[in-house]
């Protein structure tokens, strides 16, 4: 019965609707520890789309599950109901008043994005979560975020100056600022302005019953007094436990002289429980200071930092967050973060970045070298390292990666989001702390301690294992016990996090059981039917229960093609994700991860989507072959292989390797495609044409055969096609005479290069021979890439063993092995190692040491002081560089950068692209290539066309220079091209 009128409402609406088990399944988490599957998943379009969505909840007694983001840690966004997701179309910035400093959005515009838009305006809007590159304005009204710089700019609740919203009856309202005469007249339910015409009936609507039941509870001078003595310290800015009848009691007409009533500051934390946001008008300030220092403090142990956090204060800091040594050890293991731990000196207990903002940076530095003395004065910290311009950025990015990072740890046992919102006095958090550890060590556990120290808010992590049941009863007792601790210090169970279903069910030992039975009659008088958000805030489902893991649940073990033991098996690794949805950030936000969602906005696109489904088969799949299920394949479709993740998501997924591994499997139950087949043996048929090439580029440089060749093969009609060189680059070097040198280095020549890139393979032996090296090519087989691309693992790890087993005695740091094509010569650093049998691990380490792309490699002798800049030409030229995206994760574009930079006056510029879209075979693909355009079209195409003739372009790998010709017309060229002509 239910599907049938889901089915209906589907049609109703202007929006996607899902009631299938994969979508539900992909929404029944978010970055908390719950799990419940939906009902299912709406993505309105519209307004009207909206009060479709409330009818119908309102007849069959539904929950609406308001969702943006989904990077809540309370459990805000999991439910039994119909998910309604606000991110992907109701997303506009829809007006700016300069003068007046003001801009009114939807609640899907992500926070970053309308910083962007406000920049050129030099304005600002302030809070700042560790989410902001992808957190969105509708979540952060519902949660009242905070973040790192709330020292200055508070929370989000400080700047929402009105709000358009549906009630639960569907009407639409308008929330602002009252008038003592406006409020009244709202309550009375009559027009605030002129005379009430003769014979007007007062409303009685929903609107008017809010205004009155607000004005009956706080008028009463007895829940007054209530909420004044139960509610944490007003000394805390952070207070967001429950519902703000504490703010709106400071307001006229409660409490004279008081600032006006507005129901924003209610609706503002409210979680999506009283009301559907459809626009926001939110306050804007001033750019920052032009200058900010970031002194780093270093201590030895966390208590000394807090105490310092006392004396930083006194400087007006923008920002004071703590950052301890467990979060230190997680950036160690992770690609991105470890190159932004430079300003570390040794292993500190803990460190203190006080971001000091002003004007002039005479000033900074001197604010900051006052701040060390009195720090010093007092025993406190021992290395204030002071940071500024492009490197803060990299300490911000750091210190954003903390929640992320704490799923790096291997086994079971987490860092658990269960007490780590709690906001006490700044003064008191010492000794809070203290307390708190106290109770921790009672139970033989230990925590994670980072984040707001400036605002009296740590994000305190116990390190739990939910999987056990002795794990779940801990979640509850520890939650149970910091509870009374924070209230104790007349502290916030939640500052800026949320209650959710996390801590919903201690509001009333936080202020009271009275205060508690107001915020309940609140809910009943805004949601009569209880259909918005139910479960949250109030009348919630014990806190242990609906969690992600099951108590007892055992851990299967999978056998896998490529080694796992590092994450402690396939499984293990799906489950680093802890939903913070990383990969959730748009194009404008920089990066690789995630193309396809950028391209598409969906969530089933993300990273996320990707190892939540794989999580949920492996862990619960009946079958023999836990991989053998279509919603997988399904989820993973769109998955580039990119290997942005690899580096970007700080919790270490590597959907490209999880990829991989899936398809070897779902191979195995359901036989492997024609067209799969014919891409990974990609080396064995080149080597076929190339005997004879001039028939092979009569069919594929012709239009028409073109066309129907790529349909036969299952390639789109539109795709070019690389086409083969009249001879090998191998038969063309073994024809040579070989140019002798004291510097020895091995080239190793890929399948691309030697059938496809002869060109540019030739170039690199001559670039390398005239900077006086002897070029040989030594005895080894293809890299495996195609294969490996396609999840063809077994015959990929063949390869990897035989290159391992042709290559061990030969390449070693004083002769190493180079590449021209990054996905072919990455092979060796990135797959091989973790592909080949256990027995040939140890040399596949040994090896990848001394594989480099010859961008590293060249870069590594230039500083060595073997290449000048005499050698290349003194014409001025500009480079634009689109990086390949294996090189990025596994590697960095500062040696590409440096090398092009070899001509004094070329002068090289980054294009700020991620994937080009093409990845290997995925942008041929006739299935896939219009989203491969798409993604193409985000940043990378627009940026080529823009550039003048004289412009080089310059891409290292073969797949981007294939789709910038083909989405632009424009040649690019590999590096060692540019600077082969470059020689003088």
């Amino acid at each position: 019965m239910i599907t049938e009128k889901l089915r209906s409402l589907s049609a109703q609406i202007e929006g996607e609707f899902y009631s299938d088990n994969t979508i539900r399944t992909l929404y029944a988490t978010d970055a908390s520890a719950y799990r419940e599957m939906p009902l299912a998943v709406a993505i309105p379009k519209s307004v009207e789309d909206l009060k479709k969505l409330i009818a119908f909840a309102r007849k069959e007694k539904v929950a609406l599950i308001p969702r943006t983001a989904g990077t809540s840690l309370a459990g805000q966004v999991v439910g039994s109901g119909l998910v309604v997701d606000m991110s992907k179309y109701l997303n506009k910035i829809l007006e700016i008043n300069v003068e007046e400093r003001w801009v009114r959005v939807q609640p899907g515009v992500v926070r970053d994005e309308l910083n962007l838009f406000l920049k050129e305006y030099g304005l600002y809007f302030g809070p700042e979560t560790s989410t902001a590159n992808r957190a969105m304005i509708g979540g952060m009204v519902g949660n009242n975020s905070c973040g790192s710089n709330s020292v200055v700019y508070g929370s989000t609740r400080e700047h929402l100056i009105s709000a358009k919203a549906l009630l639960s009856d569907g009407s639409e309202v308008d929330f602002h600022e009252l008038s003592i005469d406006e409020f009244e007249a709202k309550c009375l339910g009559v027009p605030a302005t002129g005379t009430v015409p003769r014979g007007f009936k007062p409303k009685d609507d929903l609107e008017t019953k809010l205004y009155r039941s607000v004005q009956e509870i706080l008028s009463n001078e007895e829940n007054a007094q209530e909420i004044r003595s139960q509610f944490p310290k007003r000394s805390i800015a952070r207070r967001n436990t429950g519902y703000a009848l504490d703010l709106l009691l400071e307001t006229e007409p409660f409490t004279p002289g008081s600032p006006a009533f507005n129901f924003c500051k209610l609706i503002a934390g409210s979680e999506g429980t009283l009301a559907f946001l459809t626009e926001i008008k939110l306050n804007i300030l001033p750019l920052p200071p032009k200058v900010a220092g970031l002194v780093c403090v270093h201590f030895n142990t966390i208590d000394e930092a807090l105490k310092a956090n006392l004396i930083a204060l006194k400087y007006n800091p923008s920002a004071s967050e703590l950052i301890d040594h467990y979060i230190l050890e997680c950036t160690k293991e992770n690609i991105e973060q470890s190159k932004n731990r430079f300003f570390v000196q040794g292993d500190p207990g803990a460190i203190l970045v006080v971001e000091i903002a002003r004007e002039d940076k005479d000033e900074v530095a001197r604010l900051a070298a006052e701040m060390e003395a009195e720090m010093r004065a007092s025993g406190l910290g021992y290395h204030f390292p002071v940071l500024y311009g492009e490197d803060t950025k990299k300490i911000w990015t750091l210190r954003k990666a903390g929640l992320g990072l704490l799923t790096n740890m291997p086994g079971d046992a987490k860092p658990v989001a269960v007490i780590e919102d709690t906001a006490i006095d700044v003064n008191d958090l010492p000794d809070y702390i203290r307390d708190f550890n106290q109770i921790l060590e009672k139970y033989g556990l230990y925590s994670v301690h980072y984040a707001h120290a400036g605002s009296g808010e740590l994000h305190l992590r116990p390190i739990i294992n939910l999987k056990t049941e002795e794990g779940n009863q801990l979640f509850r007792k520890i939650a149970e016990e910091i509870a009374l601790l924070v209230k104790k210090y007349d502290g916030s169970l939640s500052g800026e996090h949320g209650d959710g279903r996390l801590r919903g069910e201690f509001i009333p030992w936080m202020v009271g059981e009275k205060n508690y039975q107001l915020f309940k009659q609140l809910k009943q008088t805004w949601d009569p039917d209880n259909i918005f958000n139910p479960g949250k805030i109030v009348d919630t489902p014990p806190m242990n229960e609906f969690l992600r893991y099951t108590p007892g649940q055992k851990n299967p073990e999978i056998k896998t093609i490529f080694n796992f033991t590092r994450e402690q098996g396939i499984l293990r690794h799906a489950e680093q994700c802890n939903g913070s949805g990383d990969c959730r950030k748009t194009q404008l936000s920089g990066g690789t991860m995630c193309p396809s969602y950028m391209a598409t906005r969906n969530e089933k696109d993300t990273t996320r989507a990707r190892a939540n489904i794989l999580r949920e088969f492996l862990t619960n799949s009946t079958k023999e072959n836990p991989f053998d299920h279509e919603e997988i394949k399904e989820v993973m479709d769109l998955c580039l292989s990119c290997k942005g993740c690899k580096s970007e998501c700080p919790s270490n997924v590597d959907m490209g390797k999880l990829k991989a591994e899936f398809l070897q499997h779902y191979y195995d139950a359901n036989g492997v495609p024609m067209r799969s087949k014919l891409i990974g043996n990609f080396s064995k048929l080149s080597g076929i044409a190339s005997v004879m090439p001039w028939a092979y580029n009569l069919v594929f440089k012709t239009p028409s055969l073109r066309r129907i060749a790529n349909n036969i093969v299952g390639f789109h009609p539109d795709r070019t096609m690389p086409l083969l060189a009249s001879t090998t680059l191998k038969s063309w070097h073994s024809k040579r005479k070989t140019v002798a040198s004291g510097r020895r280095v091995y080239l190793f020549c890929d399948e691309f290069t030697n059938f496809n890139d002869v060109e540019i393979g030739k170039k690199g032996i001559l670039l390398l021979e005239k900077l006086g090296y002897e070029v040989i090519i030594p005895k080894h087989v293809e890299s495996g890439r195609a294969y490996l691309s396609k999840g063809l693992l077994r015959k990929g790890k063949e390869i990897a063993e035989q290159n391992v087993q042709l290559l061990k005695n030969t390449i070693t740091e004083e002769t190493p092995l180079i590449g021209i094509e990054p996905s072919a010569i990455l092979t060796f650093r990135d797959e091989y190692p973790e592909l080949v049998s256990e027995g040939m691990q140890a040399d596949a380490q040994k090896l990848a040491k001394n594989v480099f792309l010859i961008d590293e490699f060249l870069a590594k002798e230039l500083d060595k002081g073997n290449l000048k800049r005499n050698q290349f030409t003194q014409e001025k030229r500009l480079i634009k560089l689109h990086g390949h995206c294996q090189q990025k994760a596994v590697g960095s574009l500062v040696p590409t950068k440096k090398i092009l930079s070899l001509p004094a006056n070329y002068e090289v510029h980054l294009i700020p692209s991620g994937c080009c879209g093409m990845a290997g075979s995925f942008g041929y693909e006739k299935e896939h290539y219009d989203i491969s355009m798409k993604i193409g079209e985000l940043v990378l195409f627009p940026t080529v066309r823009k550039q003048p003739e004289d412009v080089i372009i310059a891409a290292p790998g073969t797949s981007c220079r294939h789709q910038i010709h083909d989405g632009t017309h424009r040649k690019a060229l590999h590096p060692v091209e540019i600077l082969y002509q470059a020689l003088v």
